[in-house]
């Protein structure tokens, strides 16, 4: 179980890139299984002690176990498992954010977890100094130097590929990819490409995922926030209200990103996923 949760604002600097930082201790006497949603972000995990392991149960062999990690974008939910005491960092960085602070295209992440070492040197110099460090605000302070050295460091992303990401994201998955290439100025093949190059996955893929983001949230089990869904409604109006065609469509996209469906996760005591 969760034994400490202390939440840390970036720099205001990092702001428009990273929301928060969430320090955490957990402890696990037996072992502690979860189910992670699927997400068009990418999660840093700078952790201390007991590992985790990650699965994807749709390839066999595909996931990783250790203590320091960066898991995604992802387009199916995972299976986590650990035993122990585990401590450390989550950052969760939208693929923009992700793209820029790590400096390589996100498609080489992809439905991937991959220890730290074995993606930047920094980032696992950056755990050793945060393990060592004496508390959380020192902790959120050597995270504020390293990655507003890395946006510094780095590129900015073509105007055009952001363009499209925030179009995507102020609707909510709501407009089409073709809208999307013709307000960029590119065909749909090219946005795509490029699309999913640079931010991992597809953009029709992205705006499934961003639907599914805010429905979710509706269910109070992310740290984005949204509105709690109306305790009157059943679910084919929520699933009108989300963006679905139909109640069916829900149920089948839920399905595909979290595993379960929206009644179940709804229910008290089910599974959690993102401790936030």
């Amino acid at each position: 179980m969760l034994t400490e949760a202390v939440v840390g604002r970036p720099d205001a600097r990092l702001r428009p890139w990273v929301d928060r930082y969430l320090g955490y201790r957990e402890d696990a006497p037996a072992p502690l299984v979860r189910r992670e949603v699927a997400g068009a972000f990418v999660v840093l995990i700078l952790g201390w002690g007991a590992p985790l392991d990650v699965r994807d149960p749709r390839v066999t062999g595909r996931g990783t176990s250790g203590n320091a990690f960066l898991a995604g974008p992802f387009d199916g939910w995972c299976a986590t498992r650990t035993a122990g005491t585990g401590v450390g960092v989550q950052v969760i960085l939208t693929a923009p954010a992700a793209r820029r602070v790590l400096g390589l295209p996100l498609g080489e992440l992809a439905n991937q977890v991959v220890p730290v070492d074995r993606v930047a040197g920094w980032l696992a110099d950056l755990r050793d100094a945060l393990a060592g460090a004496g508390g959380w605000p020192e902790r959120f302070a050597r995270l504020d130097a390293a990655l507003t050295a890395r946006l510094t460091a780095t590129d900015p992303m073509d105007g055009r590929l952001r363009a499209a990401w925030r179009r995507l994201d102020a609707s909510g998955g709501a407009v089409g990819v073709a809208a999307l290439a013709d307000e960029v100025g590119w065909s749909r093949r090219h946005l795509a490409v490029r699309f999913r190059r640079e931010f991992g996955l597809p953009p029709r893929t992205v705006a499934r995922l961003l639907r599914f983001e805010r429905a979710y949230a509706s269910l109070g089990r992310t740290v984005l926030t949204a509105p709690a869904a109306g305790a009157e409604e059943g679910w084919a109006e929520r699933a009108a209200r989300w963006g679905y065609y139909d109640q069916s469509h829900l149920i089948r996209e839920f399905q595909t990103f979290a595993g379960a469906t929206p009644a179940v996760l709804a229910r008290p005591g089910s599974h959690p996923s993102y401790p936030g």
